[in-house]
């Protein structure tokens, strides 16, 4: 099952092994049972601290347990957890073993102290790059806290499953049968839902932190090098973000990063973060802000309002949010999100194999996302507002040599319609008002993105888009407030660029302290 190469990394990972670990499988007659059996079989092989035994009673085969001899193992895989899945078991192998995880300790004992039954089940796409990391989250909770049990289920070999629910978008979670949430959830944000009894706590310790010279709202590209920039010059330096890598995370292939032929988001994310820790930045995750409060306004520091209501104070503040998926704004748009109406072909692309769907964009994004799609679906019908593509040229000749593309140029999306899923979306002609609907099963939304500034209206001007407004040097129209990358009306939104946007922020910064009384 597993290659040579394969097998000898993942026997020097089975070394960190401390205690037994069991894998119980419940298999069927079919071909994946086979695979899965020979997968299994080649992990007992790697080290004598794990067993595999297949006399399971689960009624999803087939799948598999991870978890210790003698206890009821909480951990669950419902089909092949290869692709990018394959990460998420060695780290149930490890964790289950009792390698620790990567986790700080105020977590750890966060999520021991949940009380409670938690049956979680994670319906996933072995092609999502998003999925792994709740998959992940998830099952580290059942691995430390014996009220939580967590199955991955893959929706290629369930697809009775998946079409019973209607799930259509990837990630999905459900908790005890409920639907929880869906696209990428972190450790935090799960935890955040899960308990927030000692919310007040949290704030009033967020609260408490000494002042930092600079604070950096956000964890993307721009976010990281300014926090990179401002650590160098030995100042106390803060990161405060919802999640760290920001719209990175949600991108797979990255050809245009300087001297990097090929990276994908999640792996660019995890190098940005740990360059990051090399330098002793405090990052404060999962934490949403609310709204800004320039030095000029309080007579002293400047402050960070979060939703929890903790107040963090600064010398100085980076804003670094950056952007998100800008959506139709249409009816039926909202209703059927995650069940039809997607965002991330390479993620839900997999759920729509010989389906017929959409996409609503004609940039690069657009016809990138038509060209990985008809790859899979039976066809994709592009709709473009202007009355021309707007992608580059090398896209454009490759999406005429693809014969299940239909391109409707001129053509404003009205209306998404459908019953319990998607059915079908309604556009206008601009140029005669003519109104047609196509009957389709999906759409990927790829009109561009909008700045996350919402909380800096009162505070910075901004643009007519909602982009701070900021000069050469990364300043806005507030002292001591400096803000880069895909918020601010920095042209071109490139990692690259907002990279530099970030450094450029972070020196500006600087020189702003040295030159103010402290």
């Amino acid at each position: 099952m597993l290659d040579a190469n394969i097998k000898t990394q993942l026997a020097g990972y089975l070394q960190k092994l401390r205690q037994p670990v069991e894998l119980v499988a419940s298999l069927d007659d079919s071909e994946t049972a086979i695979r899965m059996r020979g997968l299994l079989d080649d992990i007992a092989a790697l080290s004598d601290k794990v067993r595999v035994r297949t006399d399971g009673h689960d009624v999803r085969r087939p799948s598999f347990s991870v978890g210790r001899p003698g206890e009821t193992a909480r951990v669950r895989f419902g089909g092949l957890p290869m692709g990018h899945e394959f990460t998420s078991l060695i780290l149930a192998l490890l964790q289950t073993g009792g390698h620790p995880p990567k986790v700080d300790p105020a977590t750890i004992e966060r999520i021991e102290r949940l009380r409670g039954d938690f049956c979680f089940e994670v319906y996933v796409s072995l092609e999502c790059h998003n999925c792994p990391d709740v998959v992940q989250a998830i099952n580290l909770l059942a691995i430390l806290n014996p009220g939580v049990t967590s199955v991955m289920i893959e929706g290629g070999q369930f697809k009775a499953e998946v079409e019973a629910k209607n799930i259509l978008a990837v990630p999905m979670v459900f908790l005890n049968g409920e639907h929880f949430g869906q696209g990428r959830m972190s450790l935090d944000e799960i935890l955040a839902r899960l308990d927030d009894t000692d919310n007040d706590v949290q704030a009033a310790a967020l609260s408490a932190r000494a002042p930092f010279d600079v604070l950096v709202v956000g964890g993307g590209p721009a976010g990281a090098a300014a926090a990179i920039y401002a650590a160098r010059k030995g100042i106390r330096t803060g990161i405060v973000a919802e999640r760290f890598g920001g719209q990175v995370m949600d991108t797979m292939a990255i050809e245009n990063f300087i001297s990097v032929g090929y990276t994908e988001g999640p792996r660019l994310t995890a190098a940005m973060e740990e360059h990051v820790q090399q330098y002793g930045v405090e990052i404060l995750r999962g934490e949403r802000v609310a709204s800004l409060v320039p030095a000029a306004q309080t007579g002293g520091l400047a402050e960070v309002v979060l939703a929890n209501g903790a107040v963090l104070k600064a010398r100085s503040v980076i804003v670094a949010t950056g952007a998100r998926w800008r959506e139709l704004g249409v009816p039926g748009e909202a209703e059927f999100k995650g069940k039809g109406v997607c965002f991330c072909p390479h993620c839900d692309g997999p759920l729509f194999k010989g389906k017929r769907v959409a996409v609503v964009g004609g940039g690069n994004s657009g016809i990138e996302a038509a060209i990985d799609l008809a790859g899979l679906v039976a066809h994709v019908t592009v709709l473009e507002f202007d009355t021309k593509l707007r992608a580059d040229a090398v896209l454009q000749e490759k999406l005429e040599t693809l014969k299940n593309v239909t391109v409707i140029l001129n053509a404003q999306t009205t209306g998404v319609t459908g019953a319990d899923k998607v059915t079908g979306i309604v556009y206008k002609d601009r140029a005669n008002g003519k109104e047609s609907r196509i009957e389709l099963d999906g759409i990927f939304v790829q009109i561009g993105l909008l700045p996350n500034t919402d909380f800096a209206k009162d505070t910075l001007a901004r643009s007519r888009f909602g982009e701070i407004e900021i000069n050469a040097r990364g300043e806005t129209s507030a002292a001591g407030i400096f803000a880069a990358g895909d918020c601010t009306t920095q042209p071109f939104k490139q990692i690259i660029i907002s990279m530099g946007a970030g450094a450029t922020a972070a020196l500006t910064a600087f020189d702003y302290l040295i030159r103010t009384d402290s």
